[in-house]
């Protein structure tokens, strides 16, 4: 049954027209990491590191493909540099501009398939989403990277 609610997704990019687009983030410290090396016995090898923290990067990916046609790939960055106030993560408005520069290279609708992320889930994202009537989204399951190909990039 779980493996018929996960392929709707595919039904109804089928049916629109549309390009099927699967959704992930990530980010990664801007911090140099701590290193080891080699050294002369008695002489310990200094490298020097900024103390301080330089930020973090962050990136939403979306993997799109439609039959008759080349996968893409498609993206947006984000960088924090821990200002008070600043959003570490991708906000709503974030992802709707992702979501609206996708359809516009791509020239037709779509079909988002994510994860439950609290930003995908809020009520502002809901109302971003009613407000395109090219983008219909589906929700994994709770956590099923498996069903989610953009997992590995």
């Amino acid at each position: 049954m779980e493996g018929r609610a996960v392929a709707c997704h595919k039904r109804a990019a089928a049916e629109l027209g549309a390009w099927l687009c699967f959704e992930d983030e990530a980010g990664q410290s801007l911090r140099s990491p701590k290193g080891r090396t080699w050294g002369r016995r008695g002489r310990t090898p200094v490298v020097a590191v900024p103390a301080r923290s330089s930020g973090r990067i962050s990136i939403a990916g979306l993997v799109v493909t439609k039959p008759g046609h080349a996968p893409r790939l498609i993206y947006r960055t984000r960088v924090h540099r821990g200002r008070k106030g600043e959003r570490k993560g991708f906000t709503s408005a974030d992802y709707a501009a992702l979501f609206d520069a996708a359809h516009q290279q791509l020239g037709g609708p779509l079909v988002m398939v994510w994860d439950n992320l609290n930003t995908h889930t809020s009520a502002e994202m809901k109302t971003l989403i009613a407000n395109r009537p090219w983008l219909t989204v589906f929700q994994l399951p709770a956590y099923a990277p498996e069903f989610n190909p953009v997992e590995a990039v």
